[in-house]
């Protein structure tokens, strides 16, 4: 290997950078957090591990070099100037993505094909190629993303997004994405000791993100990435990586997740979901409507993504659900409940005023999530 570190990023949805830094910060990387993207050091191993443990993250991208660029020949000409034999074998299949943005260089086909052209330039000269590369090995996907006319050059070491588990085999209308469900709970006060519901679950992606978390058991277990395929990855290092994260699941603590839904088709594929996860035995999923959901229990965490009525149409049911949910969950003041929602009037329904907002974006649409925080009671009260 002739890089033993790499300059690394690892992107995120908008509004939850923090907490994928933080995720860094736990597992021992130095960070910079910036808009969208969290940037960090290391090598091979690294890559691999936070790709395998980081629940939040979208993608783990090499930072393969970054430098201002106003016309087409000073785009070629750096690009140019990389040692991609570092990165690509000769028969690498390098496809190259593309973005622009407030830049002088705003044609992203152009952008794209320049910077090919540059990387096969590099690479007929370096592997002494007088014809057409092969680009029939490994999948290496390079983006050029350019921003008030600054380029960075950038090499995907993921693959299919991070949300992308692995366990969801079926899903429901509108699902919430895995690391956007793990953002949701990373940002409550629950701890894997106390009480867990999803009151309307859906494909049960919230319970089974907070049973992996409670078990941590790393989110990536039940897949691969594309860097796994490189010839200069070894497979002896990724083996270490997983085996590494397996030794560190706790499969002794009693966990207490719950989830419910009023339709039992989406029961039934909560169960199968949470079966392809390896975690049936450590949910509790129940057909249940909001309005019959009754407990004993204290000091628990609710977490939920009701409907949010985007469609006229849809506003009236909506409203009432909302209103459903303050009748049944305002009374449970022992418990902290955190609602994600498009609709900004939610408090006016659910019949409370949020201790507190935060706007977070759920794929493009702009969300709130609504956070009523309980107060404990203590156990030798009961």
């Amino acid at each position: 290997m002739k890089i033993l570190k790499f300059k690394l990023m690892a992107t995120c949805a908008a509004g939850i950078e923090a907490l994928v830094g933080k995720e860094l910060q736990n597992l021992g990387y130095d960070v910079q957090v910036e808009n969208g993207r969290v940037r960090f050091e290391g090598d091979e191993r690294d890559i691999l591990t936070t790709n395998l443990w980081l629940r939040t993250a979208d993608r783990i991208k090499i930072i393969i070099d970054e430098f201002d660029a106003r016309t087409f020949d000073e785009l070629f000409e750096q690009t140019t100037a990389n040692a991609w034999d570092t990165y690509l074998p000769m028969d690498a299949k390098f496809p190259v993505e593309g973005r622009s943005h407030n830049s002088k260089l705003h044609s992203v086909p152009d952008s794209q094909a320049i910077v090919k052209k540059a990387i096969v330039s590099s690479l007929s000269e370096t592997y002494h190629r007088h014809t057409r590369l092969p680009e029939t090995g490994a999948l290496f996907p390079l983006e050029v993303a350019i921003n008030k006319d600054h380029v960075m050059l950038t090499l995907d070491t993921t693959g299919s997004s991070l949300f992308k588990r692995g366990y969801r085999i079926e899903k429901g209308p509108a699902p919430l994405k895995e690391n956007m469900a793990a953002a949701l709970i990373l940002l409550t006060s629950w701890y894997p000791d106390m009480p867990f519901l999803d009151p309307m679950c859906g494909s049960g992606t919230l319970p089974i993100e907070a049973a992996l978390i409670g078990r941590n058991i790393a989110p990536g277990f039940n897949r691969d990435f594309i860097c796994e395929q490189w010839p200069w990855i070894s497979s002896t290092v990724a083996q270490e990586v997983r085996d590494e994260a397996d030794a560190k699941a706790d499969y002794e603590t009693e966990l207490d997740i719950a989830g419910n839904d009023i339709d039992g088709s989406m029961i039934e594929i909560s169960k199968r979901n949470a079966l392809e996860a390896g975690l049936a035995d450590d949910i509790h999923f129940k057909q249940v409507a909001v309005a019959d959901f009754k407990t004993d229990k204290i000091n628990g965490v609710i977490i939920g993504n009701p409907p949010y009525g985007q469609r006229m149409s849809d506003k009236e049911s909506v409203h009432k659900l909302y209103k459903q949910m303050g009748q049944t969950f305002r009374p449970m003041t022992s418990w902290s409940k955190y609602f994600l929602t498009s609709d900004l009037e939610f408090e006016q329904y659910y019949g409370q005023s949020a201790t507190k907002r935060r706007k977070l974006y759920n794929g493009s649409l702009r969300t709130d999530y609504f956070q009523f925080w309980g107060k404990k009671i203590r156990e030798s009260a009961n």
